[in-house]
């Protein structure tokens, strides 16, 4: 796991996931916050990806340029800032225009049908 990730299990958890993580959480909640697209996200969670890269090397002695271990965090960081920005868009849809859009599920609203 180690050689996969290019560092130890505990490390991917507790700096990638939890600490970036999230950072990459709060980043998808401002980029819908502020009717950023969702392509702005992706940016976000690389320029995160290459600051978590770093920290491993440079706190945790792992490897800077794993190229397994770049995507494996690039991926889990984009898919938190992307859930992140789907369940905060739907939140701000639903709360800005009430009379259009009703809450289906945390990642989808659907439009009310006049009556």
């Amino acid at each position: 796991m180690d050689g996969l990730l290019g560092t130890s299990p505990a490390v991917f958890i507790g700096l990638t996931v939890v600490l970036v993580g999230g950072c990459t959480i709060l980043a998808g909640r401002a980029m819908a916050a502020n009717w950023r697209g969702p392509w702005q996200v992706v940016g976000a969670a690389f320029g995160l990806t290459l600051a978590d890269r770093f920290l491993v090397y440079a706190l945790f002695d792992g490897e800077l340029l794993s190229p397994t271990g770049f995507l494996i965090d690039f991926v889990v960081l984009t898919v938190l800032g992307l859930v992140s920005y789907r369940i905060t868009r739907v939140e701000r849809m639903v709360r800005q225009y009430p009379w259009k859009y009703r809450k289906r599920s945390p990642f989808a609203y659907v439009e009310i049908e006049p009556s």
